[in-house]
């Protein structure tokens, strides 16, 4: 495991991200797929992260993203979904046709974190550590 720096801290939050497209149309196909990842990768650099792992099926899509604390999840699927929608209509006449006047993402997300340590081991931990408080802390 690697942790992550800030100007200011250390951490490690890897979060499972999940959404699909309105209605659950299979659209995401060929150079449109090829399109959304790439959008999706420069939003990602954009905002201080990167894409562990993406999966995009016909409909909706999959991604392990590291994202810093100084971004809320939910503004990071906001820029995703926002420009990939955007530049798709506009790149892509056929999808803007057909969701023309209508959002090309269905409304909302899943998102879960993946934790490496469970919650007994930072109990245990801050129950050592309370027990010699004069030692010096790792």
């Amino acid at each position: 495991m690697q942790y992550d720096t800030g100007s200011h801290c250390v951490f490690y939050h890897r979060f499972h991200i999940v959404w699909s497209t309105k209605y659950r149309y299979k659209v995401l196909h060929g150079a449109l797929r090829l399109r959304m990842r790439e959008i999706c990768h420069q939003v990602c650099a954009e905002n201080g992260g990167a894409i562990l792992h993406e999966v995009l099926s016909s409909d909706h899509v999959h991604m392990f993203v590291p994202v810093p604390p100084k971004l809320a999840i939910s503004d990071l699927v906001r820029k995703m979904k926002g420009r990939s929608s955007y530049r798709v209509q506009r790149e892509f006449p056929a999808i803007r046709r057909r969701y023309w006047g209508c959002r090309f993402w269905g409304r909302g997300y899943f998102s879960t974190t993946n934790g490496a340590i469970t919650e007994d081991i930072v109990l245990q931990y801050l129950e050592n550590h309370i027990a010699d408080p004069t030692g010096a802390s790792r």
